[in-house]
């Protein structure tokens, strides 16, 4: 990064911060010239005692299966074997806390916030020094050793620690930069802690442990002194309250403890809220922090229900709708939307591989709050559910108030102590929603296994729409779970912009672009400086006869891009339409393949065939024959023709490209028909 891109940079991201933002800002920047003169100290603390555990039954009621594919991962990571973001290790035996193996580099020292850790050539690609030091592999370890009770298990991570803990005192190097990063971490020592509190060793590991104290209490003075503010109150903020809120209830030892307990709870009651659409879907329109920030929730809940702390009414309705938000969305195979950035981020790990991690939600939020009935069916065992519902309260549920109006009174039982109830009914949906006015997106689903998003929502969250995509009027389809025509992913944040910029471009999903540029200006790789405003003009999802979607968006100066999509229930075709309302434009409509479609294009016909479950399956897309047709895969110079499956990770698949004009007198249409 050049010093005037840096200058430019920083420009475009003081545009989008408010007055207070501004100041909160100038805040930090004194606070850590304070305490790089000063560094604070962790006060002195007798009799700390850990009380936050596991009721006497929880380990036992973990299903078998869940339980074996726990230890095998558990296996795997004593004999130094992982994977992050696509990066085979062997060292984790012994890691080298500050190495990124995918660069070779290591992340220089020094005063944390010194450090310059979105130069790859300075510090390596930050998220493979970060994601080991969330000590999530630690806590399979020590769920492992409370599922086994082998000791090996438990010696090993306390090894870890230990050697994590040395090596990164309070405020030095790479991992005491990012609030995120703090936020989790304390989440995993609270899990650690209690998943080894049948080992003798543990609390001469943590609460005994002077080095122990000083890291956690560090931890929670850099939390409640630098939160994540304003145009950058994501999911961070939630990650950051919820760590915070975590250790605050588990390890309280401290005279401030009390004081960041409550402050963390409200902070994350109101950013829960901030960060939640009333329909349950999240801002961000980034179904993986979806996940991320109902994991954090849930884990916090219980912390707080372990703790006998009262938790807001709001806190358990976000959670909920959260939930029911996720069971409308999913496909048949209990995969949600592929939306916006995608970074493979948890808020507690506890399973091994092989373990839904939607399926795993799911089955928590039907032991929490009480499945509907068109929720779809959990099939799949994991072990974080019987954890964390051990410690959460179960809602009340009451008889519906009305045939049209159910409701479920949101409340916990009675008893000392118990989270205050909610006083009104709070009415869920008596079938599956298909439609998020809010969030603007819509489901058009098949008997025929047929599964399509439409987006026509909001440019992201906040001033900055930092994990937003260029994906105005997008259209995701899949039959009977296979990505048809696919979201591409993400890949990527730091270190490579040029294939950060094509995954979250507009030729990078199933959308029109006009004159080869996006349809929201990119800032950087967290910033959008102008949105593109979308709205939905109709819908119909009735699942009778023919449903459809409406929407158009104002990315284009002078020119309105909107598209029809109607699937046809009985066959599952589905047809597109896209009109432009303005000057005539050059014009590329692109369709992503997923990474298992072959596809026989033929001037403007392609015949798809992929195999599911052992059959072989085939669909025809009939393109729009105004338009010049081409397919691409696995091209680099220009990238072109990438799916990424997970962060870090990407594999070539087929993009149709059509080139040619659009104006007002040209409507494209594509249909896509399913074959028996």
């Amino acid at each position: 990064m050049t010093v005037s891109t840096t200058a430019g940079w920083y420009l475009r991201r003081l545009s989008r911060m408010g007055p207070l933002e501004v100041a909160g800002r100038a805040g930090d920047t004194v606070r850590r010239r304070r305490w790089r003169a000063e560094p604070p100290h962790c006060p002195a603390v007798t009799g700390a005692r850990f009380t936050a555990v596991l009721p006497a039954a929880t380990i036992a009621a973990i299903p078998p299966d869940a339980a074996k594919r726990l230890v095998a991962e558990a296996d795997r990571l004593m004999d130094g074997h992982a994977e992050f973001f696509g990066v085979a290790r062997d060292d984790l035996a012994d890691p080298d806390w500050w190495w990124d193996p995918k660069t070779g580099r290591r992340a220089p020292g020094g005063y944390a916030f010194d450090v310059p850790y979105r130069s790859e050539d300075a510090a390596g690609d930050i998220k493979q020094i970060w994601e080991p030091s969330r000590h999530q592999y630690l806590t399979v370890l020590a769920a492992a050793y409370a599922i086994t009770g082998d000791e090996r298990y438990a010696e090993r991570v306390a090894g870890h620690l230990r050697s994590w803990w040395e090596v990164n005192p309070p405020l030095h190097g790479v991992h005491w930069i990012s609030g995120i990063e703090l936020g989790i971490r304390l989440l995993s020592w609270v899990w650690i802690r209690r998943l080894l509190d049948g080992w003798a060793g543990a609390a001469g590991l943590f609460e005994d442990n002077p080095v122990a104290r000083n890291q956690i209490w560090h931890h929670q003075r850099w939390l409640a002194a630098f939160p994540s503010r304003g145009s950058s109150a994501n999911n961070h903020v939630i990650a950051e309250t919820a760590g915070q809120f975590a250790a605050a209830c588990a390890f309280g030892w401290f005279p401030s403890s009390a004081r960041w307990r409550t402050d963390a709870l409200r902070s994350l009651d109101r950013q829960l809220r901030a960060n939640t659409f009333l329909s349950g879907l999240n801002r961000e329109l980034a179904s993986e922090y979806h996940g991320l920030v109902l994991e954090l929730g849930l884990a916090a809940l219980a912390e707080a229900d372990a703790a006998d702390v009262p938790v807001p009414a709001t806190v358990r309705l976000v959670l909920l709708r959260m939930t029911d938000a996720l069971a409308a969305v999913v496909d048949d195979r209990l995969r949600p939307p592929r939306q916006g950035d995608a970074d493979d981020g948890h808020g507690l790990v506890v399973d091994g591989a092989g373990t839904d991690r939607w399926g795993s939600l799911l089955a928590t939020g039907d032991a929490v709050f009480g499945r509907l009935d068109w929720w779809p069916t959990v099939t799949g065992t994991d072990v974080r559910t019987p954890l964390l519902t051990a410690l959460i309260r179960p809602y009340a549920k009451a008889q519906p108030s009305s045939k049209d109006q159910p409701s479920s009174q949101v409340q916990p039982p009675s008893g000392t102590g118990t989270a205050p109830a909610v006083t009104r009914p709070v009415t869920r949906p008596a079938s599956r929603p298909a439609h998020f006015a809010d969030a603007g997106m819509t489901i058009l689903r098949s008997p025929a296994g047929i599964w399509c998003r439409c987006d026509g929502g909001p440019h992201g969250f906040l001033s900055i729409a930092a994990h937003a995509h260029a994906d105005a009027l997008s259209v995701e389809v899949r039959h009977d779970g296979v990505d048809v025509l696919a979201d591409p992913g993400t890949f990527c944040y730091h270190g490579q912009p040029e294939w950060r910029q094509y995954f979250r471009s507009t030729l990078g999903h199933n959308t029109l672009q006009l004159d080869g540029v996006d349809q929201s200006v990119s800032g950087g790789p967290f910033l959008w400086t102008r949105h593109a405003r979308t709205r939905v003009l109709g819908t119909d999802t009735s699942d009778e006869g023919v449903n459809s979607w409406c929407a158009e968006h104002d990315g284009y100066q002078g020119s309105v891009h909107r598209r029809r999509v109607e699937l046809t229930a009985a066959t599952g075709e589905l047809r597109v339409v896209d009109e432009v309302r303005g000057p005539r434009r050059a014009a590329r409509l692109a369709f992503h393949l997923g990474p298992a479609i072959t596809a026989d294009l033929v001037e403007n016909r392609a015949v798809l065939t992929w195999t599911r479950d052992g059959e072989n399956r085939s669909a025809v897309l009939d393109l729009p024959g105004q338009l010049d047709w081409r397919a691409h895969r696995g091209e680099s110079d220009l990238p072109l023709g990438w799916y990424s499956a997970g962060f870090g990770r990407k594999e070539p698949a087929t993009t149709l490209v059509g080139t040619g004009f659009a104006d007002s007198t040209a409507e494209f249409t594509t249909v896509l028909g399913f074959r028996d």
